[in-house]
């Protein structure tokens, strides 16, 4: 007899790399490592679309927000505290922008996620993608007449970041599905008992 730990809504994700009951905090503890590495590499530049897509695979839509919501706060305190950016309102503005944007993105690739078929193929998690960074990118240019910064939604910088969070997602999927085939937790044979 075959047991599953998995609820029967769980195969509506995607994304398997750890039993539902560790999911949260292994998207948590990926999202925030990853969200940290990219914050040194790129700086202003965090894939948060491609973070808001591997969440929206992995969890509930609200669960998804709290881990991509940590996600910002890393980024944020990296920025501020590490890389020095400048504690004035327009930065702190932008900042604050930047969370919304990402949290408009989860919920776009969640939503997206959910009209799709069922399934964990690329392709369901590109089309995620393209949704989460369209959202993510309008909420921002949507922040520019306050702010200013229109300079940054040129077609060679949008098409960069956007293939940059492409590369992300292509990133962290590999890895979670690296954790699923190592099993370090043991659902394999949790699943099989």
């Amino acid at each position: 007899m075959t047991v599953t730990i998995l609820p029967p809504h769980a195969d509506r994700f995607r994304l398997h790399p750890v039993a539902s009951r560790l999911a949260p905090m292994f998207c948590f503890a990926l999202l925030t490592v990853s969200c940290a590495l990219a914050s040194f590499a790129l700086a202003c530049a965090t894939p948060f679309a491609a973070f808001a897509v591997v969440a929206a695979a992995m969890l509930p839509m609200r669960p998804a927000l709290l881990v991509v919501t940590g996600a910002w706060l890393v980024n944020q305190t990296i920025g501020f505290s590490v890389l020095h950016y400048p504690i004035d309102g327009s930065t702190i503005a932008w900042g604050f922008v930047i969370g919304a944007a990402a949290l408009l993105s989860t919920a776009a690739a969640s939503t997206v996620l959910r009209w799709l078929p069922q399934g964990r193929t690329p392709l369901m998690l590109a089309i995620a993608l393209v949704a989460a960074y369209a959202a993510y990118e309008l909420a921002l240019l949507a922040a520019t007449p306050f702010l200013g910064g229109e300079g940054a939604f040129t077609a060679a910088i949008v098409t960069r970041i956007g293939l940059t969070s492409a590369v992300w997602l292509a990133g962290l999927v590999a890895a979670c599905e690296i954790v699923r085939l190592v099993d370090p937790f043991g659902l394999k044979g949790a699943m099989s008992a």
